[in-house]
Parts: structure tokens; sequence; C-alpha cells
């Protein structure tokens, strides 16, 4: 296929199937970078595609970058792919350059899509723009005055590097975004004429393709919530679905049994990483680390003795969970749901969060696991010291167990909870 040709996948109509009546069916684009799982948000964009899909409704998926996740065409949803790389690895920087600020042929694409469905009964689910695909799709859809509900799954809705993080000193960052100090500011990973280039971006974004029409957003968690309002419309209606975990229930894990501290994620700075091998070299606890990137190198100088297991499958991941004494989440910027922790608390096993982020959300101190003051070393070393105590541990991991068991986080859950955010949506613009 030429690299200039869109990809389709799946009949161009969609059958609706399922036991659910006629007038609950929806019409769904879903929006996403990827048409395949690379990360938390593709995992979510394209596994609720399917569940709606499997419910009965129509799913249309619109994606910049293949492959296509081949559960998605099995079960007949409507796809199409514009074949584009992701920004940052299209060998062309000048067109990567132009398509990260507006890509023409994904807003083609979504044009194709919406021709001939119905604005009453359509939605249009945002979930990743910034990778390839750029705002340019949202303009399409409002342009079209279709529904659109954007899910917030990072904070590049408003930040041009999208974590409110600066990367340079490795710190939150408070300034207003777009303020003339936020564009003085070098904070971008890779560089400050990159950031330049974001705020671009960002200014398109804001005064073109999200512009005067979308009112609809999801968010994850209280704190990226409180973060991201400010820069929201005023009348916009916030919903709440948290994103679902994929674990089955089991007995809980014998956590007092258990010695080593687990932590899960890339191994980059501001994950926090080297302040728990820090922290673990000062008590002489043990480590492992499921995970690879960057800080790999930085964090065995800093503590030899951390295990560094690079990536795994998701069994192998939860497998060494269940023989963790905690989950250490140590993360040094906001994030938005941290999936990990809630893992890890379906399985029995408590875990250690930083008090300024989304994570402590999930966390009741002292209950189901420990806060520890947010970048400070000492202070998680006092909390992976308490955790070592073989009888709180245990009873920590079993209120974790009880309190996410008593209202798991399951597909069936989100995706109840995404059909009454649509019907909402649509309910309003009528």
């Amino acid at each position: 296929m030429s690299e200039n040709m869109p990809m389709y996948c799946g009949p161009a109509e969609c059958a609706v199937r399922g036991a659910a009546s006629q007038a609950a069916l929806l019409d769904v684009i879903v929006v996403n970078d990827f048409a395949h799982v690379n990360g938390g948000a593709a995992k979510v964009a394209l596994h609720s595609a399917l569940g709606l899909r499997k419910r009965g409704h129509a799913v249309a998926v619109l994606a910049a970058v293949a492959p296509v996740a081949p559960e998605l065409q099995a079960e007949g949803a409507q796809i199409l792919v514009t074949n584009q790389h992701d920004i940052k690895s299209d060998p062309s920087r000048l067109r990567a350059i132009g398509q990260g600020i507006w890509n023409p042929r994904a807003a083609d694409a979504l044009e194709t899509l919406l021709a001939g469905r119905d604005p009453a009964g359509t939605i249009v689910h945002v979930h990743g723009w910034s990778k390839a695909l750029s705002s340019s799709v949202v303009r399409a859809a409002l342009a079209h005055h279709f529904p659109v509900v954007v899910t917030l799954h990072d904070y590049f809705y408003a930040c041009p590097n999208g974590g409110f993080f600066d990367f340079q000193r490795n710190c939150r960052c408070d300034l207003r975004a777009l303020s003339a100090s936020c564009i003085g500011a070098h904070c971008d990973r890779d560089g400050y004429p990159q950031k330049l280039w974001r705020t671009a971006r960002q200014v398109i974004q804001n005064r073109y393709g999200f512009a005067g029409g979308v009112d609809n957003f999801i968010s994850l968690s209280d704190l990226s919530e409180q973060v991201l309002r400010p820069y929201l419309p005023l009348h916009a209606s916030i919903y709440r679905v948290p994103n679902p975990v994929a674990v089955t229930q089991s007995p809980p894990a014998d956590v007092g049994a258990n010695r080593c501290f687990v932590a899960v994620g890339r191994l980059s700075p501001e994950k926090g990483f080297g302040l728990l091998a820090a922290a673990a070299r000062q008590l002489g606890c043990e480590v492992v680390l499921i995970g690879d990137g960057p800080s790999r190198a930085e964090i065995t100088a800093a503590n030899p003795q951390v295990r560094i297991t690079g990536w795994q499958p998701a069994a192998e991941v939860f497998e060494r969970l269940r023989a963790a004494r905690a989950l250490v989440f140590p993360s040094l910027w906001y994030e938005v749901q941290p999936l990990a922790v809630l893992e890890a608390a379906a399985l029995g096993v408590p875990a250690i969060v930083p008090d300024r982020c989304a994570a402590r959300e999930l966390v009741e101190d002292g209950v189901t696991g420990l806060w520890f003051r947010s970048g400070d070393v000492a202070d998680l070393g006092r909390k992976l010291a308490q955790m070592q105590d073989c009888q709180a541990a245990t009873r920590m991991g079993k209120a974790a167990y009880d309190r996410y068991w008593s209202n798991p986080y399951t597909m069936e859950r989100h995706l109840d909870s995404l059909e009454s955010c649509y019907l909402s949506i649509l309910r309003s613009a009528s």
C-alpha cells in the first residue's frame, strides 16, 4: 500500500448486533493516534471500542499509525487508518513538523467517516491526537456539528509538553500554560527549539482545533481535573469514566511472606525510579523494576542491587506483583490514573505512592498503602521501612484487596459509564 493512501479495514457499514434495544444503540467514532495498543491511552481507546462493538453499537475507529489491532477487524468494526508515521519516528522531520501542527489527511479521513452519519445519534470520542493526528480531526468533527467528547489521558489539552513538568529540572511546573513565563521556559526534554514548536502547535490547537465547540470531557482523577479545569471552557461538562483494569479475581497475595518491593513503568527521570533506587540502597531492601528506558544506567549506578527485568508480558507482571511486599509508585509528576496501583490492589498488594500525584487518590494512607512526601528520598525510605513490618503489610494488602473488589474497575463498569456519558451528551445536544 502506498504511504499516501488511507488504510481501510472492515465493512463500509457496521452491522448492528447485540441484545441491546434499538433505542439504546449508538454510533461511536473512536479517534486515536494509533490503531494498535502501544500504551495506556491506546489500550483504553481500542479495548473500549471493541467492548462497545460487542454490545451491539456501531463503532468506527480513526487512527493514523498502523498496524491495526486484529481483534477490532474480527469484531466487524469500521476502521480507517491514514497510514502515516507518528511524528516522533517520522524519518522526514520536515513532514513531522507540519503533520504535528495540522494534519489535513487525518481531517479528510474523519470527514469520510462522518459522511452519511447523523449528528443526532453519533458521538466522536477523541482519545489521543498529539502523536500523529493533530487537532485537525477535532475541527473536522466540529465543522460538521457532531458532538465531541475528549478523554483527558494526559495534559496535552493545555500544556505544550503534555505534563506540566519541567523535564530539564526534573520537577513539576506551576507556570500558567502559554503565559510569557511558560513560553520562555526551557522545559522540554528534547530542547528549547522543540518547546517552541510545541508552543506553536498548542496555539494552533487552542485557536483552531478545539476552539468554540468542545464542551464535553472525560477526566480520570480529581487531581488531573483540578490541574486542567482552568483551561477548559467555563460551561464544560466533565464526566468521570475510570479506565478499566484487566485483572481476574483470585485469592489475595500473601504479602507478609514476600520481601521485595516492585515498581512498574518506563525508566525515565520523571517516573522517579532513581528516587526509589536511592531510598532502597540506604535501607538495604530488595527492589525489582519491571520496565526499561533511558534512565536504566543511571538507576543501576545509583543502586547496583536493583534488579531490572525489562518489559514483561502482563501475566509475568502480575506474577511479580504477587511476589511483592508492596508496589512502589515513585513518580515525580502529576500522572492521571496510574493503573499499576489498581492492578496491585486487585492482587492484594498495598502501594507506596507520592502525596502530590494522582496515585494518592487510589490509596488510603495507612489503610491500603502509604503516602510519602513527593520527591523526598528520606521519607520514601521511612515508608519502605514501615512496610517491612509483616503484619502492617498484610493488613494493608487485605484492605486494598477488599476495597478494590467491593467495586472493581471492570470493562463492564467502564462501558456502562461510557454509554451513560454518550447518552447524556446526545440528549444535551438535541
